[in-house]
């Protein structure tokens, strides 16, 4: 798919002026009164090719009715009362959990039948939550090594996570976290290079789920926008991409709906590389088609989106679909006004304006510090609006009211959904460095889970008209809290610590006997004892003449901290 072709995103060059050759002749008398301007929002009414005055009138296009899918705002009773953890339960469910655990799991048996060499114990529920725990942990109390969370000296001396799991058992289930089954991968790995392989395979099992559950628990309100994301990452893998103008330049991107009230993160996808389009639009084109599933999201909705996706094509297909839409626009665009006739000056003051109104769509050029040019399906050019501008004059700065287009004030107020969303992944991110690109992509998930209850919760409270609120820092960290007493509450009862003794087998000692495991390793292959080590459950020689338990466990170091594997 080709992308557009790189324009301004806010300051456009004044077109070239060109010779008119089919204007007609000026009228022999101006009128007194400015020239109504009012067309039909299908493009039906009669258009004049030559951009229009602020103090020419225009007619604002009918409003959309709306017609959500849904009520919106959050969808769950909002009688429960809900905490950090059942509302982030809603996006990583006992499902979800369970699917990753057993995946792990796999991924640990294989690993170690290839030959790595770390203690390993099965992965359990209770495990996983305080795993997660210390993840979030971590996105709150920043430290520049990972290991430094263990470390017991000043200033590093954390009682958590220490109290709660080791460092090797974190590490093992870190290094073997898996998100699909590793036979499954396999199967997909040899259809590499063929249309049935599916470069998303590794993380399908929670992507889809995760979208699936921030589509279901809210529905955005009125307004809405789209807009890409990146997932920091430097790893070598043909998905990673390089955006110069995005604060994080190297990662993975993904295309993001977002609620504009809330910031919301209510439909995404990943962006896996160019492919052929089926619109015949390109990307800019589909990616929005694709983040608005109209049966479950509803229509009447007003859509904002920077000029990478605005296009004429576009916004007149969404209106079609009963979609308002809003945006910068490239003037490069396919659709976009060419006349120069009235065009706005270049060095033009502040606040001057020039509109035209084409195929029922609204193309606004306006000056603030550089020209910003707009295009709109539900604006208005012009009703009297001003933004507040810091304005020098004679040697002094102050705050002056500047002329605005109605399109200019409600994109600055409703494009920002998407940025929200990142700011506040951003501030307590539990991303960390990996070289597996699918634990990227578990980080982020995990942090768009985390967001998305807390905003949920911030709806909730609202509706419930509660005074005081938790702050996003305090949500964490009671998510966190209520992390660990789940672990320790779905932790089935601690067994006795089972050390090394020398125990006798059940029944008659003379005639209960197995081979002694050091006795066969040194070549003596016939020697039999009644005893062996209750925590080993290896049988060993224990006898005045031949401790072979004593000599056994000297040359396992280690026999404290693991099971003996023999």
């Amino acid at each position: 798919e080709e992308e557009p072709q790189p324009g301004p995103s806010t300051a456009t060059p004044k077109p070239r002026r060109r010779r008119q050759t089919s204007m007609p002749a000026p009228p022999a008398v101006t009128p007194k009164r400015p020239r109504s301007r009012a067309s039909s929002v299908s493009g039906g009414g009669q258009e004049e090719d030559r951009w229009c005055g602020r103090e020419e009138m225009d007619q604002t296009p009918d409003l959309l009715k709306f017609n959500p899918a849904r009520t919106p705002g959050p969808t769950v009773d909002t009688t429960t009362s809900w905490s950090p953890l059942t509302l982030f339960q809603l996006f990583f469910s006992a499902s979800v959990v369970r699917t990753i655990i057993d995946n792990t799991n796999a991924n640990a048996a294989k690993r170690l039948q290839a030959g790595k060499k770390y203690v390993w114990r099965p992965l359990m529920m209770p495990d996983f939550y305080t795993f997660m725990a210390i993840i979030i942990f971590s996105g709150l109390v920043s430290v520049h090594h990972r290991a430094d969370y263990w470390k017991k000296k000043w200033p590093y001396n954390f009682s958590f996570p220490s109290d709660n799991m080791t460092r090797d058992r974190f590490e093992a289930i870190l290094w073997s976290l898996h998100l699909s089954n590793p036979a499954d991968d396999e199967d997909n790995e040899r259809n590499k290079n063929t249309a049935a392989y599916d470069r998303l395979f590794k993380i399908k099992p929670l992507y889809t789920e995760i979208v699936t559950a921030c589509q279901a628990h809210f529905q955005p309100y009125r307004n809405i926008s789209i807009d890409e994301r990146m997932v920091a990452s430097k790893a070598r893998i043909s998905m990673k991409m390089y955006m110069k103008d995005k604060p994080t330049k190297w990662g993975y991107k993904l295309f993001v709906l977002a609620d504009s009230k809330t910031g919301y993160t209510w439909n995404f996808f990943v962006y896996t590389g160019k492919s052929s389009s089926i619109t015949g639009h390109g990307l800019s084109y589909s990616s929005v088609m694709d983040l608005l599933p109209r049966g479950v999201l509803g229509d009447g909705y007003t859509l904002y989106v920077d000029n990478f996706y605005t296009s004429p094509a576009l916004f007149q297909d969404l209106r079609r679909k009963n979609f308002g839409s809003c945006g910068t626009i490239r003037t490069n665009r396919v659709g976009f006004p060419k006349t120069d006739k009235n065009d706005l000056p270049k060095k033009s003051e502040r606040g001057d304006l020039r509109w035209i109104r084409k195929d029922g769509l609204l193309f606004v050029k306006w000056m603030d510090t550089h020209e910003v040019t707009m295009c709109s399906s539900v604006h208005g050019a012009f009703s009297g609006q001003t933004v507040s501008r810091s304005v020098k004059e004679a040697g002094v700065w102050r705050k002056k009211a500047v002329p605005a287009p109605d399109a200019v004030i409600d994109y600055n107020q409703h494009m920002g959904g998407v940025d929200l969303s990142d700011a506040m992944i951003s501030y307590y991110s539990v991303s960390h460095k990996t070289t597996e690109w699918y634990k990227t992509f578990f980080y982020h998930f995990l942090d768009i889970a985390v967001v998305n209850s807390f905003i949920l919760y911030k709806e909730l409270c609202k509706t419930r008209n509660e005074p005081k609120q938790m702050t996003h820092k305090e949500f964490r960290e009671n998510l966190a809290a209520e992390m660990l007493e789940f672990a320790k509450g779905s932790a089935p009862l601690p067994s006795p610590r089972v050390t090394c003794m020398p125990m006798f087998y059940g029944g008659d000692a003379t005639k209960t006997r197995k081979y002694c495991k050091r006795c066969s390793q040194t070549g003596n292959l016939r020697v039999k004892t009644p005893v062996h080590c209750r925590k080993c459950q290896v049988a060993l020689c224990f006898t005045p003449q031949r401790n072979c338990f004593q000599l056994w466990h000297d040359c396992h170091q280690d026999y404290d901290n693991a099971t003996c594997n023999y």
